[in-house]
Order: C-alpha cells, then sequence, then structure tokens
C-alpha cells in the first residue's frame, strides 16, 4: 500500500473501464480489479473506485489537481482527458500558471491540470470547494483537518483581494490553499458562485486506521459538530465532505484465503456504522 489516506471514486458499472483510461492517461498500475472495487496508483499514489451504482453523480466540488513540469505534459493530458469531456476553465495562460485547464472528464471526474516550475511531491493533489453554505469556511475545515490529524501542515494560502482577483468573490476567502493530513497534500477553496452541486458521496476520502484507537479517535471527531455517521465506516463531517474510516484489519480478515470467513466478516461490517475490530474478529472465528 502507498498512502494511508486516499481518494475513493464513485462510479455505476464504468469504474473498470475509467481505471484503465487513467493508466493509460497518467501511467500506472491497477493493483485490485474486481467487479465492485478497483484500487489503482498513479505516481505511486494509490486511488480506489467503486462501481456501486447509479445513487451519486461526481461533480466539480472535489477536483484532483494535477501539477505537470512542462508545458507539454499538460497538453498531454488535456488532450486525453478532453476527449468526450467538457472544459470547464479552457487550457491556456492564467495567472497562476502559464499553461492550465480544468477540465470534467467522460467519466465525471474533473481534473485542474496545470504547469508548475516548482517542484512537487505530491502530483496529484484533491482540491476541496466550499461553497453555498460552506463558503468561507475553508479556513475552518484546513484547521480542523491538520487539528485532527498527526503530521498535518497548512503549507501555503492565498486569499482573495491580496492581489486583484475576482470581484464576484469575497475578499478574505481562500482563493487558493493546500495543506496536509498525516503527509497526504491536499488543497481547498472558498468559491461564491451558486453552482448546482456540493459536496457528495460521489467522492470520498479513504482512511486506513491501524487500530481500534485511532478509528475511534477520527469517527468521533469527524461525526461530532453537525457531522453525520452513516454505514459501513463510511460518515459525513460537518461540512458535508464524505469520509471511510477503514481499519485495516479488516481488509486482512476479509481477504483471507478462506472464503467462508471472509464472507462472514463482510456481512457483520454490512451492519455497522463505525467499525468495531472486535466484532469483525468475532465473526472471523466463529
Amino acid at each position: 500500500m502507498t498512502n494511508k489516506i486516499f481518494p475513493c471514486l464513485w462510479f455505476d458499472g464504468d469504474g473498470n473501464k475509467a481505471a484503465k483510461f487513467y493508466v493509460e492517461t497518467f501511467g500506472g498500475k491497477i493493483t485490485v480489479d474486481t467487479p465492485s472495487v478497483i484500487n489503482f496508483e498513479l505516481f505511486g499514489q494509490r486511488l480506489m473506485i467503486l462501481n456501486a451504482g447509479p445513487q451519486f453523480k461526481k461533480n466539480a466540488s472535489v477536483s484532483f489537481m494535477v501539477f505537470c513540469d512542462s508545458e507539454q505534459e499538460v497538453e498531454k493530458y488535456w488532450s486525453a482527458l478532453s476527449d468526450g469531456g467538457n472544459a470547464l476553465m479552457d487550457i491556456g495562460e492564467y495567472p497562476w500558471s502559464r499553461k492550465y485547464g480544468w477540465v470534467e472528464d467522460k467519466y465525471g471526474v474533473t481534473w485542474q491540470i496545470m504547469f508548475t516550475e516548482k517542484a512537487i511531491a505530491q502530483k496529484i493533489v484533491p482540491v476541496l470547494m466550499f461553497i453555498h453554505q460552506n463558503n468561507g469556511k475553508a479556513m475552518d475545515a484546513m484547521r480542523f483537518y491538520t487539528d485532527l490529524f498527526p503530521n498535518s501542515e497548512i503549507q501555503s494560502i492565498s486569499k482573495y483581494g491580496e492581489n486583484g482577483g475576482d470581484a464576484h468573490e469575497i475578499a478574505g476567502n481562500i482563493n487558493f490553499a493546500q495543506f496536509s493530513v498525516s503527509g497526504y497534500t491536499l488543497a481547498c477553496m472558498d468559491n461564491s458562485y451558486d453552482h448546482q452541486f456540493d459536496f457528495n458521496e460521489a467522492v470520498s476520502i479513504v482512511v486506513m486506521t491501524d487500530d481500534q484507537e485511532e478509528t475511534d479517535q477520527l469517527w468521533n471527531a469527524l461525526t461530532s459538530d453537525g457531522g453525520r455517521a452513516s454505514m459501513c465506516g463510511w460518515l459525513k463531517d460537518k461540512f458535508g465532505l464524505s469520509w471511510q474510516i477503514v481499519p485495516k484489519k479488516l481488509i486482512e480478515l476479509m481477504n483471507d484465503p478462506d472464503p467462508f470467513k471472509g464472507k462472514k466478516v463482510m456481512e457483520t461490517m454490512m451492519t455497522m456504522q463505525k467499525i468495531d475490530i472486535a466484532q469483525l474478529e468475532k465473526a472471523y472465528s466463529s
């Protein structure tokens, strides 16, 4: 396994095709390929796809920024991702980059492709857009996440009004900021436009926990103060962002060579909200 924290994308049956498309576009490899769950790596980063049905549609509230070290690399990815997709911001020169574009690909995933001359350790960075009732809360969210997770920090902040910018936006709100949680980099922005979308379960953040103590700590914090528990380790935090808090032990038990044991663990997990490792082990041993 590479990163402990990674994004999960919800698909309606075409996730296997999408994973192959992303691996072909960016280079990488598929590490788990089943009808319902696909894990793949791009630039050494883990991503996950669930083929889970039509319930949720992906949108630009969570996009993926790809940092490129040449304009040619930007054009290469743009060409592939825009084929059958929809340009949200046309590729071109912008104040923040000589070559940048924002595109929704043919599978509904949105990408920000950007040339940068800076050295970048993490090539793909999820970007969280705080809109509607969350507009103006990007800074609060960064503080909340970096306080909660160990080995975390706010790395950079740019605010509206500091260097001109969009007159439609509120001065002092976050134009673009970058932060890390347990060493995994994310970015965020406030946005004042009345977009017809918001956070939903179509893009979630998975955290693989080491033990029950870590599982409890993250679950309790993320469901507090307006957060909401769901089933099978899923939850929404107070900003509406979806998380999956998944003990590593769950994956170990479900992947036991004895399919009957794995099935019992799966059936027990399906009855849970927060994952209880002791109950999983009891089901495994029964």
